[in-house]
């Protein structure tokens, strides 16, 4: 039965040889496990809670969500088959719901790390070192993706209200706010800019020979820069976006409003980032509070 599943899914299904591999190992490996359980593999005979057993035991070894999740959609995928060719009657594995994934929290800068970044903003010479720190104080201060940022003209722009104007995802649009210090930032790049460069298109952030930004470029800028003032292994400008989320909720933003300037669909997006403020006001509790560290002894 497994050599004709094998079969199926390479010749029938066109599944590459490694996917196969994959599926073929994982089987053998269930079979182990029924061994090891007594238990012969006579696909007709397997029930649900067996299978169940050897996920819980697959989890307890230490195996991450998504290779469980892989070990069950092979199963899943040799019981549809075995029902296609009328091998079995029943699917154990109807039932049986793929593990939840932890989520990984948001890597973030931290203030001190931010400082060093933007602390020569005030010696800088020429056109590109204008541009890059604006690149920064941007992803920091607005919280926008990388696309969103090089698709920025001019005119998204209104110095007379502070707020910046972005199309995101499904070019919907939002406006962002930001501070004073931002808006003389940009209005000092765009003057630089202007300067020294000849323009060949409308987005705000340019090339030394006036055309738009490509994403790589904008990568490049930020590793460069926040790798020099940091440990951490990611620099990128998501991280900035993180970072500006955290920020906002570090010090008392409503999460709502932080969905908003992100650009989120949903409220389950941002809640990821409370996971690290939750941490963050942990900390602040320990600190402050006298009796978080004190410890009481009881009588016996």
């Amino acid at each position: 039965m497994v050599n004709s599943f094998l079969q199926y899914l390479q010749y029938e299904k066109n599944y590459s040889s490694h996917t196969v591999l994959s599926y073929h190992s994982d089987l053998l490996q269930f079979q182990d496990f029924l061994k090891q359980s007594d238990q012969d593999f006579i696909p007709q005979n397997i029930k649900a809670e067996i299978i169940r057993s050897w996920l819980m035991e697959l989890r307890d070894s230490g195996i991450s969500a998504r290779t469980v999740n892989r070990k069950l959609s092979a199963l899943k995928s040799f019981y549809r088959f075995l029902l296609k060719q009328g091998l079995v009657t029943t699917d154990p594995t109807a039932k049986i719901n793929s593990q939840k994934k932890s989520k990984k929290l948001p890597t973030f800068f931290s203030e001190k790390e931010l400082d060093q970044a933007f602390e020569n903003s005030e010696n800088l010479s020429n056109f590109e070192a204008y541009r890059n720190q604006a690149i920064l104080e941007t992803f920091y201060q607005t919280g926008i993706r990388l696309s969103e940022l090089i698709n920025l003209k001019d005119t998204d722009l209104d110095f007379s209200r502070n707020t910046i104007r972005v199309f995101g995802k499904r070019s919907k649009e939002r406006i962002i706010p930001f501070g004073e210090s931002l808006k003389e930032f940009l209005q000092t790049y765009i003057r630089e800019r202007d300067k020294q460069v000849k323009r060949i298109t409308s987005y705000l952030y340019v090339r030394a020979d006036g055309k738009k930004m490509y994403p790589k470029l904008v990568y490049r800028i930020v590793l460069s820069t926040m790798s020099a003032v940091t440990t951490q292994t990611k620099c990128s400008p998501h991280v900035l976006r993180h970072t500006f989320a955290t920020t906002l909720l570090n010090n008392g933003a409503d999460i709502n409003a932080v969905k908003k300037l992100l650009g989120h669909a949903n409220l389950a997006a941002t809640e990821v980032y409370t996971h690290t403020t939750f941490e963050q006001l942990q900390h602040i509790y320990e600190q402050a509070h006298p009796r978080a560290k004190k410890k009481r002894s009881y009588g016996n």
